[in-house]
């Protein structure tokens, strides 16, 4: 009995050791720096109580507390997921062997578990291999399950179960990786930068003179390069809209989203939605004012809301389910698609199709931006990933026209018949061709208006009489069988929810083969 005592009073020191990291001294550092330590992340993040905590005696013989990760799972507002925590207070975060292996079988259980992943990264990458320990240049990485092979296990999640990722800290090489293969990347402004090599590799080998922040803060990849989909000013909020994201998606792939009762009337019209859209298409307008006109209580959680502005993507509830808006945003480049909207785009859909979310279209776009710019940086390639994504997805899919649809705005807001969008409706403002009003007229009258005694006035009575004809969308309902329906905008949000539920059980099947090749 004295030994079993003995041998408890070990493990409870030896995991009393463990919850303090690198010890107390580090973990005022990282107070210090206005940061939280990887417990207290956990314990923000999921459910007071919930947390249990696998390979924590992991390091502890070398004086690496759980080798610098605290891995385990626990709930989110009653929901279980999978979590790790990288600690900067051992060795910095780095990534050796375990600290890798460690990461690499949370992701693998949270696939087996069948429910999220929530990484928290906070680490220099991998750890370096010093003269005196010996062995091969890559050291620990030479292992199969290694943070160097991480990427392996995200792969293989990728659609089958959300993966979030959390940038907490200053994070390079692997560990920039990781996150940029999950579903959703989430940065701290002041906290959280992202690169491949930091400013000292960029000074020694390009001589330029840059700070982390310039080169890779959470301001920088929100609205410049898209890769953080969230900017947020602190950690507790980075937690809440996490949670808060949760609430959005089904824990798995074979599972639909939670359906919550928000209390709001699924038959509720709503007669100021008409007086937030311009009928003259020159005007612009806020698109998100339409899609919470739409959405229960107002509520629209907008993704990547810095990159491409002309492009709103996001999540809203429907009656309670959760529905993906895809909107052009008039404000911004008027709404043009663009080879940043169009990834942007591709990629939000894709997710919604991977997790059962069906995707609402609000189309208003005159098509994509012309310019050398675009063409030379690939508009057609990025172009091409939203067909590509239109084209392979098969869950409901609802296209409401605003305003305008022309030409290949057409095509990239899939409202097109061959894209398979389910249903295709109509407001009386709607506008549709190939061209608009004014370039259609530029391109059959222009010897005309050249010749005309008053060409102003001639073009003015042209554009008239074509937009009433052409971009009439009675007379498009009265030629064009898949336009479904010409509809009052007060009856878009009661229209949507039925037609949903009436789709709620719609079954594609596709052609068998491994995987299809999108054009990246």
């Amino acid at each position: 009995m004295a030994e079993m005592s003995q041998r408890i009073e070990k493990l409870r020191e030896v995991k009393t050791t463990a919850m303090l990291g690198g010890g107390k001294e580090k973990i005022e550092k990282v107070h210090q720096r206005g940061k939280l330590t990887a417990r207290e992340r956990v314990n923000l993040l999921l459910d007071p109580g919930s947390f249990v905590e696998w390979d924590m005696l992991v390091g502890h013989n070398k004086g690496l507390p759980t080798e610098g990760i605290i891995c385990g799972y626990g709930t989110a507002d009653g929901r279980a997921v999978c979590v790790y925590s990288q600690d900067p207070t051992i060795l910095g975060g780095s990534i050796g062997f375990l600290h890798g292996y460690k990461m690499y079988r949370t992701i693998e259980r949270a696939l087996e578990m069948g429910v999220p992943l929530i990484g928290l990264h906070d680490s220099p990458g991998a750890r370096v291999v010093r003269l005196e320990e010996g062995g091969g240049a890559l050291g620990d990485m030479l292992s199969e399950k290694h943070g160097g092979s991480v990427f392996f296990p995200n792969t293989e999640a990728s659609g089958v179960v959300p993966q979030i990722s959390a940038i907490l800290g200053a994070c390079a090489g692997i560990s920039v990786y990781s996150p940029a293969l999950t579903d959703f990347v989430f940065m701290v402004d002041g906290i959280s930068q992202m690169f491949i090599t930091g400013p000292r590799i960029v000074k020694s080998v390009m001589g330029e003179e840059i700070t982390m922040e310039e080169l890779g803060g959470a301001k920088v990849h929100a609205s410049v390069s898209g890769v953080a989909d969230f900017r947020v000013k602190s950690e507790e909020e980075c937690f809440r809209t996490i949670r808060k994201l949760l609430s959005f998606l089904p824990s798995n792939n074979e599972e639909k989203p939670p359906v919550i009762d928000t209390g709001d009337d699924p038959g509720r019209i709503d007669e100021g939605l008409a007086e937030i859209v311009p009928a003259d298409g020159r005007k612009s307008y806020d698109v998100r004012k339409v899609i919470a006109r739409l959405a229960d209580n107002g509520d629209f959680f907008e993704v990547k809301a810095e990159f491409a502005p002309e492009m709103v993507v996001g999540f809203a509830r429907l009656a309670g389910r959760s529905a993906g808006f895809v909107a052009n945003q008039s404000m911004a480049r008027a709404g043009s698609l663009t080879i940043d909207s169009s990834d942007k785009q591709a990629r939000f859909m894709r997710f919604c199709d991977a997790f059962n979310i069906p995707i609402i279209m609000l189309v208003d776009t005159s098509a994509y931006m012309p310019g050398s710019y675009q063409e030379h940086a690939g508009i057609i390639r990025h172009g091409a990933k939203v067909l590509y994504a239109l084209c392979e997805a098969v869950v409901p899919r609802i296209a409401v026209v605003l305003r305008k649809a022309y030409g290949g705005g057409n095509l990239g807001m899939g409202t097109i018949p061959g894209f398979k969008t389910d249903f295709t409706f109509y407001w009386p403002t709607a506008e549709a061709g190939v061209l608009g009003a004014e370039q259609s007229v530029d391109l059959f009258y222009s010897k005309e208006i050249a010749e005309a005694e008053d060409p102003v006035k001639y073009k003015a009575e042209k554009v008239k009489e074509y937009r009433d004809k052409y971009a009439n969308p009675l007379f498009e309902a009265s030629v064009n069988p898949y336009l479904d329906d010409v509809i009052e905008p007060k009856e878009t949000r009661r229209l949507l929810i039925r037609t949903l539920q009436a789709l709620q059980n719609k079954k594609v099947i596709r052609q068998p083969k491994r995987h299809g090749n999108i054009p990246l």
